[in-house]
């Protein structure tokens, strides 16, 4: 708690009187462009990762990063969302896993946690999807390589389960929304963005790819979004982890 107390000081000490602008914009209301749903591991922070300022991130985290199915759940993942896409009018959603994720361990033993951690195993019950695809088709991998596959197909899961929502559907069909699939590689601070195209997880301005949202072509080696944010804030949301 000392350090934390520190922090605290220096926070309203230095960062505060150097924002005074942006302290008052954001006191009267907040804009993100970017919905950023990520685990709620120790490792991981969005505004650090992408170099994002105060207020150009809305984010939700719990463990794994999961979106459970439109009505699988009355928790606060969907009512999120939904004021995300329908009040925030956010322009991209990110669903970022990370390497080593400790739900994803979990996934990998889930029988053993529904005694030890039922409300764990009740909760990843909502990614049964991605244990049944990697158990089917990838069951011969090593521990460690099966684990990477399930962080890598979590996450895809995760953007088929966005697309249940009726509000991030229809700003999907209209072509207001993308999606973007993203790894963390807490190791080296890397990331690697998903491309439709190759159906792989690639440096995200490697080559030319396709969008999850709508399957239209774009060029990877442009920053995602580029044409509806900001320069700044797209340099720092999608270049910064790079």
């Amino acid at each position: 708690m000392k350090k934390l107390m520190r922090g605290l000081r220096q926070f309203q000490e230095n960062y505060v009187p150097s924002h005074k602008k942006l302290m008052s914009s954001l006191a009267k209301g907040q804009s993100p462009n970017v919905l950023f749903v990520t685990c709620s591991d120790s490792r991981v922070q969005p505004e650090l990762i992408t170099q994002a300022e105060l207020g150009e991130l809305f984010v939700i985290r719990n463990a794994g990063n999961i979106i459970p199915p439109f009505g699988a759940t009355n928790g606060g993942e969907g009512a999120t969302i939904e004021y995300a896409v329908k009040s925030l009018d956010v322009d991209h959603i990110i669903v970022c896993g990370h390497s080593s994720c400790g739900a994803m361990k979990g996934l990998l033993q889930i029988g053993n946690l529904e005694q030890k951690m039922p409300l764990v195993y009740n909760w990843l019950i909502h990614t049964e999807a991605t244990r049944q695809l990697v158990e089917d088709h990838y069951s011969d991998l090593e521990k460690s390589d099966k684990l990477d596959m399930l962080v890598a197909e979590n996450i895809l899961t995760q953007i088929e389960n966005l697309r249940t929502y009726p509000a991030v559907r229809s700003m999907l069909h209209s072509g207001n929304l993308s999606l973007h699939g993203w790894i963390y590689h807490i190791d080296d601070g890397s990331i690697l963005a998903y491309d439709s195209e190759r159906h792989a997880f690639v440096p995200p301005f490697s080559a030319p790819g396709k969008s999850l949202s709508n399957g239209n072509a774009h060029p990877i080696s442009h920053m995602p979004g580029e044409n509806r944010l900001a320069r700044g804030q797209s340099e720092r949301i999608f270049k910064g982890s790079y």
